[in-house]
């Protein structure tokens, strides 16, 4: 037992603190640590992590329990920081750490589900994934009993009811897209929820799309014969690691894994292939109660009865100084769902997908499956609730599927808005069957695509039909990524690997079709006294509408677009690519020339001149570890040839201004990105936005940056031999 021979006094020490068995008699102490060091360093020798010279963590296990303790011991290795947060975050104790701010974000996610309810659930899992949770609680805990430098903001322990918090994959999944500002004002004030301001809507509308891309392309259309796969999630840089997991069991996953998830989420096997893209389908929603208070009980209406709000509290701690607080709110449940904010007076319950047991199962066992088939009924687990699914298997198959959890409603509402909660037929019937909802298999076209848009021009004109289907299924509008992709798809032939990567990289923003014409036209028309205004029209007016570091062109297009967000009037409340088209052929012409006019100025301001090559201001920049990055025009960076994906960009770069800069600092959109080649043995490409670790003095903190902007992918060594040979480091958890 090497371990325990080479780190026993170093581990001894360490569990005590994280093991919290300080006040133990000494004899005792010692006893259980001994059990508990010998029990992990056994199971640590079931497995071996080889590490390629990207920093990849190749795991393999004997068990699939086993591959999972080596998953969560490389990510802890590779980035605790974000693993400890996803669950600080994720079981509502962010407050702690963060202080009194981020109590109502703690609220939002007790108002779910409480620590209790989380171990119960553990509890009531089936035994293999029981098994799961176990490994990744001892891969952590491995990981700090033999890193005891390593210093927790919070968690010193993790517990294998834990994953029950975050069980789904997505950045935030449901339980983010229920505004704070509501639990806020009534838990905080008893206040409504307030109308967003302009401002606020102004903001929102010009965030950086979040999202991703996946494609999928059968073999008829493939230069091999096999079916292609696109993988490109667009997330905040840094959020997902890349792994290869393998178990004797028959686990043999690649991908992006969610720091201190246990499965790969967007990935493939040798002969399934699986990405996420986030839906916009109607799978939460908002049910207004008729509450009153009838001897000195709250009850709500529903139908001709009167039911019994649920009255519980929840003790919440909070960092204040050096010191760390309590508070107590009461909280309140329906049958619908938790209250979670007022409106106009009314309380209002929000309902979601809550099924982490289920969450869990369909997320680890999708990673172990071999064809299409075995695929459609692991589907029916029905507990994907926040996203889209592209599909491609190795025996010719692709297919689509919008949305996983659909709620059955009448149709006589509109669930867009919230409804009358004590009507009885506003309440969910079940949830629709997979085969009740839009999918797509092997269309006729050869290709899928969704890049978090409608499902119907996901195949072209072999699309699903919209009048098939409730509105509610589908509410997705269409933007310029989807409209991109297509045209692609529809006019390639031929496909490869590498021209499937020259489709995700293609330079052309669609976005910029109708919105610079548009401003041509009213120079044209309306003129200028201003001749710096005139070069630069004419350099629009001579654009290819393609993203390059070396162009003026682009710098122009962009602040022009996002300034026009900014100011530009809205009179019909438009949104997205509606909204940008509409400023190019409906707004008024003076307005495009006062707005392109103020860009020309702030550019000047800003940089002394407006003639600005793009890869000048658009940049990608990593200084620090920590989760929220700090950018900084003085110090080093990178010039970057992508553009945003609001105007298009299928290998989008959310760039934006930080505290203090000037220049554009991308933070989100191609964070991980894959290739994929099914046949008789699988092919793929990957690259990560920057690097596999987290810490500043890694080796591989940012050396895939240069390969990211260059669009130089690294071949994946997926089969046995193909790993050895490109193994920097092999080792055991604990040995290093």
């Amino acid at each position: 037992m090497k371990h325990l021979d080479n780190f026993h006094i170093r581990w001894l020490s360490a569990f005590i603190l994280v093991f919290g068995l300080a006040g133990c008699e000494e004899q005792g102490n010692n006893s259980e640590l001994e059990s508990e060091l010998k029990r992990l360093a056994l199971r640590a020798e079931q497995v071996t992590i080889i590490r390629d010279q990207f920093g990849v963590p190749h795991i393999y296990g004997k068990t699939d329990a086993d591959a999972v303790f080596g998953l969560l011991y490389a990510q802890a290795e590779d980035d605790f920081n974000r693993v400890e947060q996803n669950y600080i975050w994720a079981m509502g104790r962010l407050a702690e750490v963060e202080g009194e701010s981020a109590l109502y974000s703690d609220l939002r996610a007790r108002l779910y589900m409480s620590l209790e309810e989380a171990q119960q659930a553990y509890d009531d899992a089936p035994r293999w994934l029981q098994d799961l949770c176990d490994a990744y609680a001892d891969g952590l805990n491995y990981y700090l009993a033999a890193n005891p430098e390593v210093q927790p903001r919070l968690l010193k322990r993790f517990e294998p009811w834990m994953p029950m918090f975050f069980s789904e994959g997505s950045i935030g999944g449901d339980i983010e897209q229920i505004p704070l500002d509501g639990i806020a004002a009534f838990y905080g004030k008893n206040q409504d929820r307030g109308v967003p301001t302009l401002e606020q809507t102004r903001e929102t509308a010009l965030a950086e799309p979040r999202g991703s891309n996946g494609i999928a392309i059968s073999g008829d259309l493939t230069e091999s014969g096999h079916p292609l796969f696109l993988i490109n999630p667009h997330t905040s840089f840094y959020f997902r690691g890349e792994v290869h997991v393998v178990s004797e069991q028959g686990l043999n996953a690649y991908g992006a894994v969610t720091w201190g998830q246990f499965f790969v989420y967007q990935g493939f096997n040798e002969k399934t292939g699986w990405m996420h893209t986030s839906t916009r389908l109607d799978f939460m929603d908002e049910f207004v109660e008729d509450v009153s208070k009838i001897d000195g009980k709250l009850v709500y209406r529903y139908g001709d009865e009167l039911r019994d709000i649920q009255v519980s509290s929840v003790t919440l701690k909070y960092k204040d100084g050096d010191d760390l607080l309590d508070r107590t709110f009461p909280v309140y449940h329906s049958h619908h769902g938790p209250i979670t904010h007022r409106l106009e007076g009314r309380w209002v319950a929000t309902k979601i997908n809550w099924d982490p047991v289920n969450a869990l199962r369909q997320s680890f066992v999708r990673t172990k499956l071999s064809n299409h088939s075995q695929f459609r009924e692991m589907m029916d687990i029905r507990t994907n609730s926040s996203n889209n699914t592209v599909f491609a298997d190795a025996a010719g198959n692709i297919a689509y599927y919008h949305g996983n959890f659909i709620p059955r409603r009448d149709v006589q509402f509109d669930y867009s808005k919230p409804v009358d909660g004590s009507d009885p037929r506003t309440d969910w019937s079940g949830i629709h069957e997979v085969s009740e909802s839009i999918t797509l298999l092997n269309p006729e076209n050869g290709w899928i695509q969704n890049c978090n848009s409608t499902p119907f021009s996901a195949a072209g004109e072999f699309s699903p039909i919209r009048q098939d289907y409730p509105s509610y299924m589908a509410p997705d509008p269409e933007n310029f990524r989807a409209i991109h992709a297509a045209r692609l798809l529809k006019a390639g032939s031929n496909w490869s690997l590498e021209t499937l990567l020259d489709l995700a990289y293609d330079p052309y923003l669609p976005g910029f079709e109708k919105l610079l014409p548009g401003l041509i036209l009213a120079f044209d028309q309306q003129g200028s006294s201003d001749p710096e205004m005139a070069k630069a029209i004419e350099i629009l007016r001579h654009w290819d509408l393609k993203s390059s570091s070396d162009s003026m062109a682009m710098t122009l297009a962009h602040f022009y677009g996002f300034h026009y967000g900014e100011v530009g009037q809205n009179p019909s409340a438009l949104k997205g690519a509606e909204l940008t088209d509409y400023f190019g052929t409906s707004s008024p012409l003076e307005e495009r020339l006062v707005i392109f006019s103020e860009v020309l100025s702030d550019l000047v301001r800003d940089f002394g001149k407006w003639q600005l090559p793009w890869g000048e201001v658009n940049r990608l920049q990593r200084i620090t570890g920590a989760i929220n990055q700090p950018h900084d025009d003085d110090a080093a960076s990178l010039p970057v040839s992508m553009a945003s994906g609001r105007w298009g960009a299928l290998a989008s770069f959310g760039a934006k201004h930080f505290p203090g800069t000037k220049k554009l600092y991308g933070a989100s959109g191609n964070s991980f990105v894959a290739v994929v080649e099914f046949g008789e043995k699988v092919k793929a490409k990957t690259l990560l936005a920057g690097g596999q670790s987290g810490d500043p003095q890694s080796p591989h903190f940012f050396d895939q940056a240069e390969r990211y902007i260059n669009r130089e992918f690294k071949t994946v060594a997926y089969y046995s031999a193909d790993v050895q040979a490109s193994a920097v480091e092999t080792y055991q958890p604990g040995s290093r």
